[in-house]
């Protein structure tokens, strides 16, 4: 079968070289920026993912995978199109589909044969149904459309290994040539394999992100309570996670989670919700809790300084996460601009996310990837990404190099009674 895809982020990109890697032959993966297409071809990944150069620069040399902007060539003739293109977040908190009923249009003017249309992106109940619809109308060519949903599952920094070793694969189509046409697709996975109608399908896409992001918002919840009383957070979490009800993942308190996919998906889910008329009290909460959470020490810095008025301050990590480059919702950001609007001088360290940081604050901070040079004569240093290399990091160094050893821990990566036998003072989450 040829397998086009329309869009070359995490999702889309992810998708076609892993699909080429289980044996698929005829893998065209669609973008109108020429430069980046180059780029592909050329076997460099546009997006920090571990693991996604090497499988790409090994498909396309044997063929496997190609890349290209002549998405009516690429259409035209394909078995299956899968449309992985983004679904930003608008002011309201819905949806933005625009991009998919641009692919959705190119789709219906390109296709010459009968088609199945795959919708990969996070996409609101009802929309393959609507995307149906509107290719059909805006078809050229009597062909047959069917448009069935197909949710990843993926994490940004291990998106080649979910993919590659799918928890799960679900399939939503309204007829049995959708799902047949699909299930052969995903066999060689050898991944178990949910089908079941597209509504649902859309809402296990929702439903499981957003339960992820209450988890930690309950976490971060709980954290903030267990400083109140003299519980340990940790300690907490550990006791719970043996419940195999409640399970291990997901139970680590910090300063809110980021990204490009939990922030967008709980604000579009409660937007559907109370756009039927019914509210999703639970996703609201999660929402509120992380909003807040993301800003947690640094008022509580703002409690024990007289001024952030022309302060040193290290900020170690700008990614919403360890291992990838994606500052989409970063804590860090919000961070950063509540320490610029009190006067402070920043200088932030990241291994991977300095250049899309630049494309935020341009020069008003400083930036590097050497931890020493970030918080040498630091008078307090705020931690907002766990990297190995700030988790790993010589404690005794922020004694030697700081002015002032005062640390905020977002991501709790120190244990309390060494930074306390080393002389630091020290704040975390919950602890």
């Amino acid at each position: 079968m040829k397998i086009a895809i329309a869009g070359t982020g995490y999702v889309g990109l992810v998708t076609g070289v892993c699909l080429a890697e289980i044996g698929h032959e005829n893998i065209v993966c669609v973008d109108t920026d020429e430069e980046k297409v180059k780029l592909m071809k050329s076997g460099k990944s546009p997006i920090y993912e571990a693991g996604l150069e090497e499988l790409m620069k090994k498909n396309y040399s044997i063929g496997r995978i190609d890349y290209t902007t002549d998405y009516q060539n690429a259409y035209k003739d394909a078995d299956i199109i899968m449309i992985a293109v983004g679904t930003p977040e608008r002011k309201d908190g819905s949806a933005n589909l625009d991009y998919i009923k641009k692919a959705a249009k190119q789709i219906a003017n390109s296709v010459t044969k009968d088609t199945l249309v795959v919708i990969k992106s996070t996409v609101p109940i009802g929309t393959n149904a609507d995307i149906e619809n509107y290719i059909r109308k805006n078809l050229k060519n009597n062909v047959k459309i069917e448009v069935a949903s197909n949710p990843e599952f993926l994490s940004q920094g291990t998106a080649v290994v979910d993919t590659l070793n799918a928890s799960r694969i679900v399939i939503g189509g309204d007829s049995k040539w959708a799902q047949e046409t699909l299930e052969k697709v995903y066999k060689p996975f050898n991944k178990p394999i949910v089908v079941t109608n597209r509504n649902s399908a859309e809402m296990i896409k929702y439903a499981s992100n957003d339960f992820l992001a209450l988890k930690i918002s309950f976490m971060n919840d709980i954290a903030n309570l267990c400083e109140i009383v003299g519980a340990n957070i940790e300690d907490v979490a550990l006791g719970m996670s043996y419940d195999e009800r409640i399970g291990s993942k997901f139970l680590k308190a910090g300063i809110g989670y980021g990204g490009s996919c939990f922030p967008k998906d709980t604000k579009a889910l409660h937007w559907l919700s109370t756009h039927n008329g019914y509210e999703l009290k639970t996703i609201k909460a999660a929402i509120e809790v992380n909003e807040s959470q993301k800003l947690r020490l640094v008022r509580k810095a703002s409690d024990l300084v007289e001024s952030f008025d022309g302060m040193k301050v290290a900020v170690l990590g700008l990614t919403f996460k360890p291992g990838t480059d994606d500052l989409r919702e970063a804590p860090s950001i919000t961070n950063i601009e509540y320490l610029i609007d009190r006067g402070a001088n920043v200088i932030a360290y990241d291994p991977v996310g300095i250049e899309n940081t630049k494309e935020i604050f341009k020069n008003s901070i400083k930036y590097t990837t050497n931890i020493d040079e970030a918080i040498q004569d630091a008078e307090i240093c705020f931690i907002m990404t766990e990297w190995n290399d700030i988790v790993n990091y010589d404690i005794s160094k922020y004694k030697e190099k700081m002015k002032k050893t005062l640390i905020f821990d977002g991501r709790n990566c120190y244990k309390i009674e060494e930074m306390k036998k080393a002389g630091i003072e020290y704040y975390s989450i919950g602890r």
